[in-house]
């Protein structure tokens, strides 16, 4: 076995458990950061007063959508699957997970985009796979 082999073995297994590396980390991050701080924004918008309630949901909101944004820009940079890092098709998926925080605020955009792009990124990786297999027929 060679040190590139040892390595991508090595990637694989950190990708696989806790954070990752790389792209698999900032994904992993995105969602663990941006998914629960529904709950405190839920919180804060009880605490203020209900001249203040509309901004902070609308900060929020920005906030999910920048996080599907940096879910696109990702899948951008690595379109292909042959050229991701192990496990990154299952972390870009996982961006539909913005769901739920989007339909618990009501934010009709982000219940549109978040499944949608799960959607998106199962298509690819089909298509991906089916284009392989003809290929090497």
């Amino acid at each position: 076995m060679d040190l590139y082999s040892a390595q991508r073995i090595v990637e694989a297994e950190a990708a696989r458990t806790g954070l990752g590396t790389g792209p698999n980390r900032r994904l992993r991050l995105t969602l663990i950061i941006g998914m629960p701080l529904v709950f405190p924004v839920i919180g804060i918008m009880i605490l203020v007063p209900e001249f203040l309630r509309n901004d902070i949901l609308f900060v929020y909101q920005a906030g999910i959508i920048g996080c599907l944004l940096h879910y696109a820009w990702v899948f951008a940079k690595y379109p292909r699957y042959a050229g991701r890092p192990p496990y990154l098709t299952r972390d870009l998926a996982m961006g539909g997970g913005f769901f739920l925080p989007s339909l618990m605020l009501g934010f009709w955009p982000g219940i549109i985009a978040a499944p949608a792009w799960a959607l998106f990124v199962g298509i690819a990786y089909a298509v991906e796979l089916t284009r392989e297999h003809y290929a090497h027929r």
